[in-house]
């Protein structure tokens, strides 16, 4: 059987870089359906488009099991396959806040969403991916600058963006027998509403504050409809896009 259609589904596609990369592969011909929380800013996306008949909002959260597995099960029941998975939902503790005072259920909220989620999308994709015909297809995990370099005051967001290079490298080598190829995006600096700080200051690892530069987070979308658009006997298995003058080695 041909694949005459390329199906994505991207999480956290109602703002940010879910949004960035939801209008892209939509413009490069791809059916998209975008998930998050809420599904009004899903459809704000959807009418942004212009390419309504191509693109399908569903309301899901990446934290609960029964969520994630009506949100592939709505995939399959309206596509019938999944060429791609955008694993990008995403989460931070409240900015500032020393290691010594964040809270467990603070801990446990980011861990939640950018961890435990990441593992379900990931999972419930594999058990697609693996049994449609063409089989395969392939994951791209957000990952983050902070899946290498922290930031000051960052444990929660950090530690996660590490473990989800973890999940990468494994589930690159779990998807093999599959024709899975599963890759991570390293996304610094991209302007969106979780930026704005960047713009007036944000804390260095030195203490000083300094403002630092930002990129248009169209260019985000355009690095995963590349990595996207690879035939899976080729994988890019990280890709770092960011501010070229922002501070990333070594924070400095």
């Amino acid at each position: 059987m041909t694949n005459i259609i390329k199906v994505a589904l991207v999480t956290g596609a109602g703002s940010g870089i879910g949004k960035a990369t939801a209008l892209a592969l939509l413009s490069d011909g791809w059916h998209v359906v975008l998930a998050g929380r809420r599904v009004q800013p899903l459809l704000e996306v959807v009418a942004l488009s212009g390419t309504p008949e191509r693109a399908l909002a569903t309301a899901a959260d990446v934290t609960q099991e029964a969520s994630v597995v009506a949100l592939f099960d709505a995939v399959i029941q309206k596509y019938g396959r999944l060429d791609l998975l955008f694993n990008n939902a995403g989460t931070s503790a409240p900015p500032g806040v020393l290691l010594e005072d964040l809270t467990l259920a603070q801990w446990q909220g980011v861990v939640d969403v950018n961890l435990t989620g990441m593992f379900l999308c990931m999972r419930q994709a594999f058990r697609v991916m693996k049994s449609q015909d063409p089989r395969g297809g392939r994951i791209i995990n957000n990952g983050s600058i902070s899946a290498t370099t922290p930031r000051p005051n960052s444990i929660a967001y950090t530690s996660t963006k590490h473990a989800v290079t973890g999940l990468t490298k494994t589930a690159s080598l779990d998807g093999r027998k599959y024709d899975i190829a599963v890759g991570q995006i390293d996304i610094g600096n991209a302007a969106t509403d979780m930026t704005q700080r960047m713009r007036t200051g944000i804390l260095q690892a030195n203490g000083g504050v300094a403002v630092e530069p930002t990129m248009d987070v169209h260019i985000v979308g355009q690095s995963v409809v590349y990595m996207a658009n690879l035939p899976l006997q080729a994988n890019v298995m990280f890709h770092t896009v960011m501010a070229t003058q922002m501070p990333f080695c070594g924070r400095g």
